[in-house]
């Protein structure tokens, strides 16, 4: 388990360690040094309440994760015995556990494969102090070992977190969280049930932040909120909160923190659309935060929300190029390439700024979103706007990490291609996020008659695609140009270029043989790539070509491309808002979740060469507050020399609630 060799800029040191098919990064705090006390304390105090959240995603995300983390975090800390090869064998399972916030593949849903016997597991788990293992209500170690054993070596037990399979049972076959005794049809009941009874013009988000579950023959909804479920973690949240509002940069920001708060303790989603719709009035500090139960990809009815938490303060000079974007929304949407029935009117409150992460937690940590746009209520994004941010000491970090790999000199055709993506392709892919999530995610709109869940298990998967396909379509306008984004006509095609090649072969690193595609994000970029494959096949807009036994994509004609991308959209929009559910299932099960074998086995050989780990992500930074004689803080600082392992064992330490 050799580390990668650890590129630095200014000192800096990007790379901390790479196992299994991970490489772990750090990010810098840039401009941190900049801000004043009161901001400093801010954050610090918002960072507090998102390291507070881990313990409830690593729950929602499997009924076992949490005793099963403990149990592996006691043989790393406490173990006396030999560390052989299995010893290690299991530090490295412990590793993967940290990163997915529990024992299933944060992209693949598929739950790992020890590389150790039951045997020597159960014999390191016998030789350890009692006290130190989650042996709960009195149990014995065995009583322990007889409950997690078989979910960890037995593959036919929850075998897949969640499972959006066509043809499925999608509850009863997921290992998620947020359900227990209900099928599948009883949860669309359920809620069917509650969306009849309210508001059709502003519905809620019915299930958002509950569990589901049967008692005595009864179908119950657990709220998650201060003194229910997950109530020890959420009074640590709020505890920061509450700290934070000694701090806040305006009232605005006090109103937001004050609505949330009472949103985690009552549980009530009417209070939290108005918390949505207060955090996108607040535009004027330069810190911002989420906080809570936001996105629904965890859950296989996109109903469920997995808890999150980032911290971010602007970088004001980069994000004049998001505020470009933004102030144009109302000419994009005019001539968005979709139906007029669905475009809005009149789009309002768009807010788009490019910030750095100050802290990452939950579901966004260490995997984490390079773009986000919210609330993800589209009445609320109708009538009030959304709010998207591009995080670019993120991005930088990533940029500075694949620097030298040879990922490009591997799969790109031609010097030419190679050339034009290295002189734009990073600008361009920043600007398809700014693009997908300012833009994309906040456009359109449903039909009054539309479910906002009506595409079920596709709903994601269609939703991500809109997004990208708006911003593959305006990224060749030459609006971009006349607003000063672009400074070249043929930048875009280094984007074209990179995203056709990720959809159609390099995402496929991320598969395991024999695997499909299903994860949302990869199933969107699948789907726009194969069906615009399909779509320009009578003039090979894109081909195939095989070059020293080598495939590669070609792009024979960008402009049809574009013309492409458009068809796409006017479809992809089509379905979203009119609820197509069997159009999306058409496209999905086409396009978006099968590999060719062949093909597939290719790029692995290719990829494997390479020596890169096909997946990313960060620890954070240590805020560390400075104290005077008189123990007062009288300064904040970044410490970036905590190890990823290091960081693991202290926030499972120190920021237990479950």
């Amino acid at each position: 388990m050799e580390n990668n060799k650890i590129k630095s800029e200014y000192n800096f040191n990007y790379i901390d360690e790479q196992f299994a098919d991970i490489q772990i990064l750090r990010y810098k705090l840039t401009g941190f040094d900049k801000l004043s006390l009161s901001q400093k304390q801010y954050i610090y105090c918002l960072s507090q309440a998102t390291l507070y959240g881990r313990d409830i995603l690593f729950d929602q995300f499997g009924k076992y994760n949490l005793r099963i983390r403990k149990t592996l975090e006691a043989i790393l800390l406490y173990y006396k015995g030999a560390r052989d090869e299995a010893f290690f064998n299991i530090i490295e399972y412990l590793k993967k556990v940290w990163f997915a916030n529990g024992i299933y593949h944060h992209y693949g849903s598929d739950k790992f494969e020890p590389n150790f016997s039951e045997e020597y597991f159960r014999k390191i788990i016998i030789s350890l102090p009692k006290e130190v293992l989650p042996c709960y209500n009195n149990e014995s170690v065995n009583e322990l070992l007889e409950k997690i054993i078989p979910i960890i070596f037995d593959p036919k037990i929850l075998p897949k977190r969640v499972n959006k399979k066509d043809g499925c049972d999608l509850i009863k076959s997921s290992a998620c969280n947020y359900y227990e005794g209900v099928s599948q049809k009883e949860v669309e009941f359920f809620y069917a049930e509650k969306k009849a009874k309210g508001s059709k013009e502003r519905p809620i988000s019915y299930g958002l932040n509950s569990s589901l579950c049967k008692i005595n023959g009864k179908i119950v909804e657990d709220v998650w909120h201060i003194n229910g479920k997950y109530s020890k973690a959420l009074e640590k949240i709020v505890y920061w909160l509450h700290e934070s509002l000694k701090f806040t940069e305006n009232e605005q920001q006090k109103k937001v923190i004050n609505l949330l708060i009472k949103y985690y303790q009552t549980g009530d989603l009417y209070i939290f659309d108005k918390y949505s719709i207060e955090w996108l009035k607040e535009k004027e500090g330069q810190i911002d935060f989420i906080n809570g139960f936001i996105e629904v990809y965890s859950d296989p009815l996109g109903l469920k929300a997995s808890w999150e938490g980032i911290v971010e303060y602007k970088d004001l000079e980069a994000t004049k190029r998001a505020n470009i974007i933004s102030t144009n929304a109302q000419w994009f949407e005019d001539n968005s390439p979709i139906d007029p029935r669905f475009r809005k009117e009149t789009v309002k409150g768009v807010t788009a700024n490019v910030v750095n992460a100050a802290m990452l937690g939950g579901d966004e940590y260490p995997s984490t979103a390079i773009g986000i746009n919210l609330p993800n209520a589209d009445w609320i994004r109708s009538e009030y706007g959304s709010k998207s941010v591009t995080i670019g000491n993120l991005t930088h970090a990533y940029n500075i990490a694949s620097k030298g790999n040879g990922f490009y000199e591997e799969f790109v055709i031609d010097k030419e291609t190679y050339e034009l993506i290295n002189m734009f392709g990073s600008k361009t892919d920043d600007l398809h996020t700014d693009l997908h999530e300012c833009l994309g995610h906040g456009s359109g709109k449903l039909l009054l008659s539309t479910d906002p869940d009506s595409l079920k298990n596709y709903g994601n998967t269609i939703e991500e695609a809109r997004a990208d396909l708006f911003g593959l379509y305006y990224i060749a306008d030459k609006k971009l140009l006349e607003l000063g984004l672009l400074d070249n006509k043929d930048a875009y095609k280094a984007h074209y270029y990179s995203y056709l090649m990720n959809g159609l072969l390099t995402q496929q690193v991320r598969i395991k043989p024999g695997k499909k595609i299903e994860e949302a994000h990869m199933q969107n970029r699948a789907l726009i790539a194969w069906w615009a494959m399909d779509l320009g096949k009578e003039e090979e807009v894109i081909e195939f070509i095989s070059k020293n036994s080598k495939t590669y994509i070609r792009i024979n004609n960008y402009t049809t491309l574009r013309s492409i991308f458009a068809k796409q959209l006017a479809e992809i929009q089509r379905i979203k808002s009119e609820g197509d559910f069997n159009a999306a299932r058409a496209l999905v099960e086409k396009y978006a979740i099968n590999l060719n074998k062949k093909q597939h086995e290719e790029v692995l050989k290719r990829y494997k060469q390479l020596n890169i780990a096909p997946y990313k992500g960060f620890i954070n930074p240590v805020l560390k507050p400075i104290l005077n004689k008189n123990n007062t803080i009288i300064d904040i600082i970044a410490d970036y020399s905590e190890t990823y392992s290091e960081q693991m064992l202290r926030y499972s330490k120190e920021y237990s609630t479950l």
